[in-house]
C-alpha cells in the first residue's frame, strides 16, 4: 500500500506530531500529492472499509446482498458508483429498529465514549455513536483543516455554537485544542449572552471565532447597539459551518467588514464527521474535498452517479476514518458545483468554489425556474440600506405563484429613496432569479435575530392549496 503520513486502517495518529508554525500544511505530502496517486490510495482504504463493515454491519451487508454486490465487486472508484446511496431516513428507520446506535454500529457498544445527534426537529433524532478512537482520528482530521485556515497554537478560540449534541461545536473544540490552541467553549442559544460574549472576546482577546455566519452577523448587530466597534475585538480569523453564508459573496462581505477578519467556510453535514472535510485553507469563497478524510462525490441527484468537474449536483460521502459508524456513500441531498484539483491553489484536493449554496429540498420552484434561498440572501444583503434581516414569503395568487421578500429597510444607510431602493433590489433578483418579485421595506428590527441558524423562507401555498380544497369541497 501507498506509504502516506499517519496513513493506516484503522487510523493510526502520532499525539506528539505537530508542524512548526511557518509550515503551511499538517501533512504536506498528502495535501499535495498528484491526485490520481491519492485516488489509488482511496481506493484501497475503500476496499478496507466495506470489508470491514460486511463483516461488523447488518444494516450494510443487508443493503449491498440486495443490490447483488459485495466487496470484491468494488475494484475502482468507477465500480463504487454502483454501492447504493445511503439516506438519512434509512439511518433513523434503523435506529429505530435496533436502537439506540442502529446496526450500523461497527463497534461493541461499550467502545462508544461519546453521544451526539441531531435535533431531531423534523423527525426521529439520530444518534451519532463515537468511539475513542474515532474522538482522537476526528480531532487530528479537524486539526489539520484548521491549520490550513492558518489557526495556530497561539490563538485563541472561541465556540460561539451551542455546545449540545451540536457536531459543530465539539468539531470545533477538539480540532483546536489538538492544535495546541486555547479553547473557549462559551456556546451560544441563551437570551443575553451575545453581549456576554462580546465582552469575554475582548477580555480574552480571542482571536479566532467559530459559529454560523447568521450568529456573527448578529454579534456584529449587538456589538454596534452597544457601542462596540466589531472591529476592535481584533479577531483574526473566522471560520463558520451550519448554514450557508461563508462563500455566499454579500454575507462573507458583511463579516469581513464588520470585523476586518479572514473568512473561511466549511461544514458538510452532521452525520459526517469529520465534517470539516469540506473546509477553506484560503481567505475567499469555496471548500476543499479533503478526499483522504471523507471521499466526496459531487453525483447527479437522479443517477447517483459523479458528475463532471464544473458541473452541480448533491455530495455523496463516504468516511475513511471512521470505525464506530461509517458512511458509506451517505447522500446529502445539498447542493454544489466542483472543480478538478488545482495545484496553484495550494492542495490538489477537488474544489467547491461557491461551498454548500443549498440543499435540494430547501430549493423551490418559481414559475418554472429553481430559486436557492442563498441567491435571494445574496442579492438582498448586498443593498446599500439593508437592514439586517429579511424573509421570503411564497405564495399563490389564483393559479400563480408568487415571490414576496420582506427586507428591512435602514433608510440612514441607504444612499436612494426608499421606492428607488425596493425598486433596485426587485430588479437585482429579476437578475438573479430569472423572475420577478415583491419587494416589501419594513423596519429595521421587525424579525427575530438567530444566535444559530437562520430560517427565512415561508411557504404559504400549500395553506392557500388547502383552503381552496376546503371551499370547493
Amino acid at each position: 500500500m501507498l506509504e502516506l503520513e499517519s496513513w493506516a486502517w484503522p487510523p493510526r495518529y502520532d499525539a506528539g506530531y505537530r508542524p512548526s508554525p511557518e509550515q503551511q500544511h499538517w501533512f504536506p505530502v498528502r495535501e499535495t500529492m498528484d491526485p490520481e496517486q491519492r485516488d489509488e490510495a482511496i481506493l484501497q482504504r475503500i476496499q478496507q472499509l466495506m470489508a470491514y463493515a460486511w463483516d461488523r454491519s447488518p444494516f450494510y451487508r443487508r443493503a449491498w446482498s440486495d443490490a447483488g454486490l459485495e466487496v470484491g465487486d468494488i475494484t475502482s472508484l468507477e465500480a463504487f458508483e454502483s454501492v447504493p446511496v445511503v439516506r438519512k431516513e434509512e439511518l433513523r428507520a434503523d435506529q429505530a429498529a435496533n436502537e439506540p446506535y442502529g446496526s450500523y454500529l461497527c463497534v461493541d457498544p461499550i467502545e462508544v465514549t461519546h453521544i451526539k445527534g441531531t435535533s431531531g426537529t423534523t423527525g426521529r433524532p439520530t444518534a451519532f455513536g463515537i468511539s475513542q478512537q474515532d474522538w482522537v482520528a476526528i480531532a487530528n482530521a479537524h486539526a489539520r483543516v484548521m491549520w490550513a485556515m492558518g489557526v495556530r497554537p497561539d490563538d485563541v478560540v472561541l465556540i460561539g455554537s451551542p455546545l449540545t449534541q451540536y457536531w459543530g461545536s465539539w468539531g470545533a473544540y477538539i480540532g483546536a485544542e489538538r492544535l495546541g490552541a486555547a479553547v473557549f467553549p462559551f456556546g451560544a442559544g441563551v437570551q443575553g449572552q451575545s453581549l456576554r460574549t462580546l465582552q469575554w472576546m475582548r477580555q480574552m482577546h480571542v482571536t479566532v471565532f467559530y459559529g454560523t455566519p447568521s450568529y456573527a452577523l448578529r454579534l456584529a448587530e449587538v456589538a454596534r447597539e452597544n457601542d462596540i466597534d466589531p472591529r476592535s475585538l481584533a479577531l483574526r480569523k473566522m471560520f463558520f459551518s451550519g448554514e450557508p453564508g461563508a462563500s455566499v459573496p454579500a454575507i462573507r462581505e458583511r463579516i469581513i467588514d464588520a470585523f476586518d477578519a479572514e473568512v473561511f467556510d466549511s461544514g458538510s453535514m452532521g452525520e459526517v464527521a469529520p465534517w470539516m472535510s469540506l473546509g477553506a485553507a484560503e481567505n475567499g469563497p469555496g471548500m476543499f474535498a479533503w478526499q483522504d478524510l471523507v471521499y466526496t462525490e459531487v453525483c447527479d441527484p437522479a443517477t447517483m452517479k459523479r458528475v463532471s468537474y464544473g458541473s452541480e449536483g448533491t455530495p455523496v460521502y463516504t468516511t475513511l476514518e471512521r470505525t464506530s459508524q461509517p458512511m458509506i456513500r451517505l447522500l446529502s441531498n445539498d447542493l454544489t458545483r466542483w472543480e478538478a484539483p488545482d495545484a496553484s491553489r495550494g492542495r490538489t484536493y477537488p474544489f467547491l468554489p461557491k461551498g454548500i449554496y443549498g440543499r435540494i429540498d430547501d430549493m423551490f420552484q418559481i414559475r418554472g425556474e429553481n430559486v436557492h434561498p442563498s441567491a435571494i440572501d445574496d442579492v438582498v444583503m448586498r443593498a446599500q440600506g439593508y437592514g439586517g434581516e429579511h424573509r421570503v414569503v411564497i405564495s399563490r395568487q389564483g393559479s400563480m405563484d408568487e415571490l414576496l421578500v420582506q427586507v428591512e429597510f435602514d433608510a440612514e444607510g441607504a444612499t436612494v429613496a426608499r421606492d428607488v431602493w425596493v425598486e433596485q433590489v426587485g430588479e437585482g433578483l429579476r437578475t438573479v432569479l430569472g423572475i420577478g418579485a415583491k419587494i416589501v421595506p419594513v423596519e429595521p428590527n421587525t424579525f427575530d435575530r438567530t444566535d444559530f441558524k437562520a430560517r427565512r423562507v415561508i411557504d404559504d401555498r400549500q395553506l392557500f392549496e388547502s383552503l381552496e380544497r376546503g371551499t370547493s369541497a
